[in-house]
């Protein structure tokens, strides 16, 4: 069914994406919508990009086009399998009816990669990472995973230093550990782990009491049995009822399993089943997490600048893989394979089907009719792309300079230039001749920086957007600019 909006929901002007609106006006207005104001581009999709969506007829021209001219790329692969399904998720994840075929998906994904290479001639491309994402990848059987590895390798030439990244559950890892090794002799560098929180009764909350601290020690017994020597965990704050003691101990809990990352989330409440909780969480209840976070990982040995989602342990290792390392650092362009993925080029970014419905039928059906299983591909304007490369740069707290100048032809301080002039006067940001870093301040205004180098129509919503929605707006924004 086609989207209609409805009569009484923002629509963007004219032109929305050549309109340029005051940067303070724009970092107020993402401070006051701080739930969806951040590293998520773009905000109220079937909006901002409607203008700029292309037909299915369409779609294998424009992703030829999109991936011409350049060598270096990533690859992701989603796996939509979980055991079970968090309330905190937002992620395309099948439900139980979907969730006996894996096999039947593993052919879909081999098939899908074959479609790439018949178009945009990935045998001719370097790699620089690859990424098994869900959902839960370690749902599935070694020897699948040894089948999607297989059909890559016979199409894929990675470079040196780009690694393989895979994610696990407690429960799945302390229960199958020879799984578990047989994923480390295929090749896989890096595992990632969701512990999240420890406070049972939040995890009841959320759907995750079976991943609980019980399973935690022979998990990572079984990684490190296994020959991982760059285990990742993943831990979230900011859900409503979460109280600072109850985040202290999971900090505290992480640092005692001694990975070598921890890599912090901050919960996104937007098309999760608790999406109805996010009005209790406000900046001034986020901020005393943040500023325990830092303390705590900086004692224990793990390092991170300010606004860096990801801390790490080992000197000159910035934690992440490779794939998100490079795609987020020096905005290199990549595929998504599977349920929902996401793919982006220089002009491009590509949504799966299943992104919506999360049923397998209509991404097995257009793969079966020959076609790209694309359900939205975006042919979009400059301001988009550099919106999109900009947002996720936050996951390091800065903005490269030189990638963006070599993509866009442009310096970041130019195209940016009130933007980056409002940020430095108000502490919030520092012009290295790197990048455009983050402070310590800047990191506790994340949200409100965010909005700042996104795409006017984006801008125009988050103005537009009604402030009762977002709570507290005044107490967040003295919260948010205090020095820290």
């Amino acid at each position: 069914m086609k989207w209609q909006p409805r009569p009484d929901c923002w629509q963007p002007p004219a032109d929305a994406d050549r309109e340029r609106y005051a940067p303070r006006e724009v970092f107020e207005a993402g401070l006051r919508n701080h739930h969806i104001a951040n590293t998520a581009y773009p905000i109220a999709h079937q909006q901002t990009f409607k203008p700029y969506r292309v037909g299915r007829s369409e779609h294998a021209d424009l992703v030829e086009r999109g991936f011409e001219g350049f060598t270096d790329m990533c690859l992701y692969v989603h796996v939509p399998f979980c055991e079970t399904r968090c309330s905190f998720c937002e992620y395309t994840v099948v439900g139980k009816d979907d969730a006996q075929r894996t096999r039947d998906y593993v052919d879909a994904l081999v098939t899908e990669l074959e479609l790439y290479e018949r178009h945009i001639g990935l045998s001719e491309r370097v790699f620089h990472g690859l990424d098994i994402g869900g959902g839960t990848p370690s749902f599935l059987e070694a020897r699948e995973i040894a089948r999607i590895l297989e059909a890559v390798h016979r199409r894929c030439t990675f470079s040196e230093g780009a690694d393989i990244s895979i994610e696990t559950t407690p429960k799945l890892a302390a229960a199958r550990p020879g799984r578990i090794a047989r994923y480390r002799a295929l090749g896989i560098d890096r595992i990632s782990m969701g512990v999240q929180v420890i406070q049972p009764d939040l995890l009841k909350v959320l759907n995750r009491a079976e991943n609980g601290v019980e399973h935690h020690y022979r998990a990572v017994e079984a990684i490190r049995d296994a020959g991982f020597e760059r285990l990742n965990l993943d831990l979230m704050y900011g859900f409503a009822n979460q109280s600072l003691s109850s985040w202290q101990a999971t900090l505290e809990h992480a640092i005692a399993l001694a990975p070598e990352y921890i890599t912090l989330y901050r919960m996104r409440y937007k098309l999760t089943r608790i999406s109805h909780q996010a009005h209790a969480v406000t900046l001034a209840g986020i901020r005393p997490m943040r500023e325990m976070s830092k303390r705590l990982l900086t004692e224990a040995g793990y390092h991170a600048p300010p606004g860096k989602t990801t801390y790490s342990r080992i000197p000159g290792d910035v934690g992440t893989s490779a794939y998100l390392a490079r795609r987020v650092q020096e905005a290199v362009p990549y595929v998504g394979l599977g349920l929902g993925a996401q793919s982006f080029s220089h002009t491009t970014i590509a949504y799966n089907d299943g992104a919506a419905g999360k049923k397998l039928a209509p991404y097995l059906s257009s793969l079966a009719k020959g076609r790209f299983p694309i359900q939205d591909l975006y042919d979009l304007p400059r301001r988009h792309v550099m919106g999109k490369m900009c947002a996720v740069s936050f996951y390091f707290g800065e903005i490269q300079r030189q990638p963006f100048l070599d993509k866009f032809g442009v310096a970041l301080e130019t195209e940016f230039s009130d933007e980056v002039a409002f940020l430095i006067s108000e502490g919030l940001m520092e012009l290295t001749p790197e990048a455009l870093r983050m402070t310590p301040a800047g990191a506790h205004a994340k949200n409100g920086i965010i909005p700042l180098f996104a795409a006017p129509s984006i801008q125009a919503y988050l103005i537009a957007r009604d402030p009762a929605q977002a709570g507290d707006f005044e107490k967040n924004r003295r919260v948010a600019l205090r020095t820290a």
